[in-house]
């Protein structure tokens, strides 16, 4: 499930749009205290923000430009404020889209879904130092993997082959080929440091509440399956 941060000081509002996204599945959080919103979201690591503009303590605009600076997180503006002057200063201090006052809850619903597509879904941007399926991300610059909300390190040699198995989720990639791209040779690799190093792989992925991802076939190789890749519900 995704978690989303909704920061909307009308309280009805507020209960209002929890109740409808959590019936398409969404986890979402209300601000316990308004004094102290850049450290809830630190703490919460959500997925996606949902952001009013006029706010007690910190307008929406200071909190936009302080969780740009610490995260790539998508922001959704939900504002009466129908200036376009509004808009662009929203925009420009990193939001991703801007949502007028009244909406219906179908629109906001719709925005919302879009922008987590966008980002973890089947349109996400392919980052140069990340490989991300679904809600299935690897970090090159952390050597990290995540899933929905948990995260485990891995070794560099973990993350050279559970790259490979990404790249080609749901196909079988052969013990050669594996064996070539995280040592660049064959001839000289025990064929058991690859068993190894799958065993340890499936371990990581079951500390990440997967169990049974990676299948194996005899003369076929390692067949990695990312639950939520091809349309399946998520673990």
């Amino acid at each position: 499930m995704y978690k989303i941060l909704l920061i909307e000081d009308d309280v009805q509002l507020s209960n209002l749009i929890q109740d409808h996204l959590e019936r398409y599945g969404y986890l979402v959080y209300q601000p316990v205290n308004f004094t102290n919103i850049v450290e809830e979201f630190t703490r919460l690591q959500p997925d996606l923000v949902l952001l009013d503009i006029n706010l007690p303590y910190y307008d929406g605009y200071y909190l936009c430009r302080s969780i740009r600076s610490q995260s790539t997180v998508p922001i959704l503006i939900i504002s009466a404020r129908s200036q376009e002057l509004d808009q662009i200063m929203a925009i420009e201090l990193g939001a991703d889209d801007y949502i007028t006052k009244p909406f219906t809850f179908e629109m906001l619903q719709s925005k919302v879904k879009a922008a987590v597509r966008r980002v973890y879904g089947e349109y996400a941007a392919k980052d140069a130092n990340n490989t991300c399926v679904g809600a299935f991300c690897l970090d090159a610059n952390t050597l990290t993997l995540t899933y929905l909300e948990k995260k485990v390190e891995l070794s560099k040699n973990e993350y050279k082959l559970m790259k490979k198995l990404i790249d080609h989720h749901d196909a079988f990639v052969s013990r050669e080929e594996l064996i070539e791209e995280v040592w660049d040779a064959v001839t000289f690799v025990d064929d058991n440091t690859l068993t190894v190093n799958i065993t340890r792989m499936k371990s990581k992925l079951a500390e990440l509440g997967i169990k049974d991802a990676i299948k194996s076939r005899r003369g076929a190789g390692y067949l990695l399956h990312i639950p939520g890749a091809d349309g399946d519900e998520p673990c």
